[in-house]
């Protein structure tokens, strides 16, 4: 027996041709495309992982770079590996299934609004814990996710048509129309746009005292404020974010 994973290695553009084709069919009900499109979706990204770890089967790379980013997409930090699920990337890897560098080989590791995108408790404690293991002692993990303190700080209350958080984010989306009251603006902020395959949902939310708590059961001596850095963050996501610098 073989998977669709297994096909879509084999023959990713027959796959996903098939794939689409389904969801795009007007007989296809949207409780099935929006299933259709997730699982193509991850069979995408498990096409990636999948040929990152044939060239490293043993889970991790020979090389031992000092600056890790995880998750930067199209965000790239000087003398910082990246590594994310999809292109552009020095190394494709998927990592729900763990962080692909030896133990205590890392002086730091970067990332910003990727933590929110993994599913919670099972991949984000293993991030977490996987962090914890590759980092040398002293080593530091910055953490940047939306700040659910913040999305909060109206509720409950009233919606401003002139809210800074709408103008920000949703201006430019389709999904501003729906946004009509605070409630609807708290659950974009904690979800973002599953329906769109334009954007990756949000799975969990935190704020500084969630990270403190997720870092410090990993095993980190210290989780304090983290001064934000333009020459590392993106400046687009100072405003209505939280950081953190974790310690080994």
């Amino acid at each position: 027996m073989f998977s669709a994973a297994s096909l879509f290695v084999a023959s990713p553009a027959r796959y996903s041709h098939r794939k689409y084709s389904h969801v795009a069919d007007p007989a296809t009900t949207h409780g099935l495309a929006r299933t259709l499109r997730a699982a193509a979706k991850e069979i995408e990204l498990h096409r990636y992982h999948y040929a990152s770890r044939r060239a490293w089967p043993n889970g991790w790379i020979n090389d031992k770079p000092a600056k890790v980013q995880i998750g930067g997409g199209a965000h790239r930090i000087d003398g910082f590996f990246n590594i994310d699920l999809v292109p552009p990337a020095d190394l494709l890897w998927d990592i729900r299934e763990g962080i692909p560098l030896q133990d205590g080989s890392t002086a730091e590791i970067f990332s910003e609004h990727f933590l929110e995108h993994i599913d919670y408790p099972r991949s984000a404690k293993h991030y977490v814990r996987e962090a914890h293991r590759v980092l040398v002692p002293g080593g530091r993990i910055i953490t940047g996710v939306p700040d659910a303190a913040f999305a909060l700080n109206q509720y409950p209350g009233p919606l401003d048509a002139t809210d800074e958080t709408i103008d920000r984010w949703y201006s430019k989306r389709d999904c501003r129309g729906d946004i009509n009251t605070r409630l609807d603006l708290v659950n974009l902020v904690f979800r973002d746009q599953d329906d769109d395959p334009t954007y990756t949902p949000h799975l969990w939310a935190y704020d500084h005292e969630k990270l403190v708590q997720l870092f410090t059961e990993a095993g980190f001596t210290t989780v304090e404020p983290w001064t934000f850095d333009p020459t590392m963050a993106n400046p687009k996501r100072r405003w209505g974010s939280v950081y953190v610098v974790a310690t080994r």
